[in-house]
């Protein structure tokens, strides 16, 4: 019986190729662009929803809503190239 980590393998006893480094895949890239995508959105969307609900206070969601997202784009850029950092540099 094959013993790997806390798991035994009853049935892998011959198979020693099956769970070789060999057969695993190349690791990921640092850079993956589905989320720095998700990350710039998700900045200006909640900036975007922080200004409209200042400005919901203030007596005007439209722009407030504006307001933040022209202060969420900046953000945005910056929060993408804080997360991936190493990949720019």
């Amino acid at each position: 019986m094959r013993v790997s980590g806390v798991t035994n393998y009853p049935l892998a006893e011959g198979l020693t190729l099956l769970f070789s480094p060999r057969m695993q895949g190349n690791p990921r890239s640092s850079f993956q662009p589905a989320e720095a995508g998700a990350v710039l959105a998700g900045t200006i969307g909640v900036c975007g929803g922080a200004g409209a609900l200042a400005g919901w206070a203030a007596g005007n969601t439209g722009y407030g809503a504006l307001a933040g997202v022209v202060v969420g784009l900046p953000a945005g850029v910056f929060a993408v190239y804080h997360r991936f950092k190493g990949y720019f540099s």
